[in-house]
């Protein structure tokens, strides 16, 4: 983002691009602000909350829609990695083709696609439909959410402004995925699964209108072409990474299939990467990933969303299959957790980030939320809400918040404007992998550590004499809920190392700290979503 309003850094990261790419190629940046840069926030708001939502608002419809359609058990999981896929495979393309074409013309364009691909999914009469409109809402995604972060860099270049602006952007990307869960037992309970897509179309068609009338942007690069060998070569090794995790839970983390495809999609990502400094038109342009608080904020965001995801699986397994909650009962537990995300971001981190060192927001946020995860490893069958859930929940939902703001802001900062895209894309994919990594992860660890603890406890059991239904009842929860705990842990410790890395590797220091008060912008550039 060398926009002219916006000083370069100081250590230069910044003065890469070529001049003409302050200005951008349809004439130089307007100096004076958007009067209208809180309704386009709205817009662009409204529509990464619809991203994130359908995230994690199918979960909780999916029985449903699988004894609609006559799906096995085998087959349910495309419902969500068909999404996922699509998704986190098609980002970075998403994001250079915001840069080449437009972000506004791509944020309308996956605005459109996405609600149709949702009006299609709703109506589905079989799981093939179904699978393939998921695959669509992911591709439309991929180009709308780049291109949402990229106007929203563009929309609020400096000051205090794009510390609240990012805080509410923050709040949402954090925060949406627990509303999604809320959401979808309401419709599912009150209206039907299909209403789980369905809501898409109406959310879309406002944020269109919204963005045709209030958004603005530059054109797009001209005479620039797509890296059609970058295009292949990182989008499928992508999608071999996402589909290996997809494929450890059913198969295991040793079986040909899973070890195949994992080797193929590394193989791919070491030969995308050296073409990557090769090619005249990188697709990812490997100085935006070289510099350090950038390269820092990604892997600690693809982190922090790995726990974040986890907590959101075996909670809502826990909600519903232990406690007894039904989809409306579990989707209203996980609003305390929206709740402390929303705050952290929103009044701590937005407030605080242009005064001190991104690192000191985000590492204490990174160890609260640690805490809170391990304070889920103690729970049992016997359990409650108030007195287990609860206050665990608010301590992660907390720390995610003080940590999601300062991760995005660092990560999209400093950057040329007509690299603004591909940045926000790979943000965005850190966040989208480091969510199906961590759902394939740490259910393949819970379920592994269940069916351990089964096998051991029930042989046990029924050397002692026949077991009644209601003692093997106890067993099998027992059991089920060691695997979580289990898998807590493992996620606790995730968020641990994240909050050492972000310590290690993102130095920035305060806009206060010798620099320009400029605010948050005025600091070196960073990276992350």
């Amino acid at each position: 983002m060398s926009d002219p309003s916006i000083p370069d850094p100081p250590d230069g990261t910044g003065s890469e691009s070529p001049s003409s790419s302050r200005t951008g190629a349809a004439g130089p940046a307007p100096t004076e602000p958007d009067t209208h840069r809180w309704w386009a926030l709205a817009v662009i708001a409204t529509a990464q909350l619809m991203v994130v939502l359908d995230a994690t608002i199918v979960n909780i419809a999916l029985p449903s829609a699988q004894h609609d359609l006559h799906i096995s058990n085998a087959n349910r999981q495309w419902v969500i990695t068909a999404y996922t896929l699509a998704f986190g495979g098609l980002l970075l393309l998403g994001g250079r083709v915001a840069d080449l074409v437009g972000r506004k013309r791509t944020f309308i364009i996956g605005l459109i696609g996405f609600a149709g691909s949702s009006a299609l999914g709703g109506a589905s009469a079989g799981q093939e439909m179904l699978y393939l409109s998921r695959a669509l809402q992911g591709t439309f995604a991929a180009l709308l959410a780049p291109s949402a972060l990229s106007l929203l860099t563009t929309t609020f270049p400096a000051g205090k402004e794009r510390a609240q602006a990012f805080g509410i952007f923050s709040a949402i990307a954090g925060g949406g995925s627990a509303i999604g869960l809320l959401l979808g037992g309401i419709l599912t309970e009150w209206l039907s699964w299909r209403w789980c897509l369905y809501v898409n179309v109406p959310i879309a068609l406002l944020a269109v209108i919204g963005a045709l009338t209030l958004l603005k942007d530059r054109a797009g690069t001209k005479g620039a072409h797509l890296d059609i060998p970058g295009v292949l070569l990182g989008c499928l090794g992508l999608v071999a990474i996402v589909y290996g995790f997809s494929r450890a839970e059913p198969e295991g983390w040793t079986s040909t299939e899973v070890l195949t495809v994992l080797s193929v999609g590394v193989a791919l990502l070491v030969a995308f990467t050296w073409w990557q400094g090769r090619s005249p038109n990188p697709l990812l342009p490997l100085h935006i990933i070289k510099e350090r608080n950038r390269a820092g904020s990604v892997i600690v965001m693809a982190m922090a969303t790995i726990g974040l995801f986890g907590s959101f699986l075996f909670l809502t397994y826990f909600l519903q299959n232990i406690l007894g909650y039904s989809p409306l009962s579990a989707g209203l537990a996980f609003l305390p957790l929206s709740a402390g995300i929303i705050i952290g971001s929103t009044q701590i981190s937005a407030r605080l980030l242009p005064l001190v060192a991104p690192r000191f927001l985000l590492v204490p946020g990174l160890l609260l939320s640690a805490g809170g995860m391990f304070s889920l490893t103690f729970l049992d069958i016997h359990s409650t809400y108030a007195g287990h859930i609860l206050p665990g929940t608010l301590l992660l939902g907390f720390g995610l918040g003080l940590t999601f703001l300062p991760v995005i802001s660092t990560a999209t900062m400093g950057v040329a404007d007509r690299d603004s895209g591909v940045t926000s894309a790979t943000v965005n994919t850190a966040q989208q992998v480091g969510g199906s990594i961590g759902t394939s992860l740490l259910n393949t660890i819970a379920t592994t550590a269940t069916a351990t603890y089964l096998t051991s406890h029930l042989a046990a059991a029924a050397r002692k004499g026949p077991l009644t239904p209601a003692e093997r009842t106890i067993i099998v929860n027992t059991g089920t809920v060691h695997g979580f705990t289990v898998a807590i842990t493992w996620a606790a410790i995730i968020l641990l190392a994240a909050a050492v890395v972000g310590a290690v590797m993102i130095n920035r220091k305060s806009p206060r700290a010798g620099r320009p008060t400029q605010g948050v912008a005025a600091a070196p550039p960073g990276h992350t979503a």
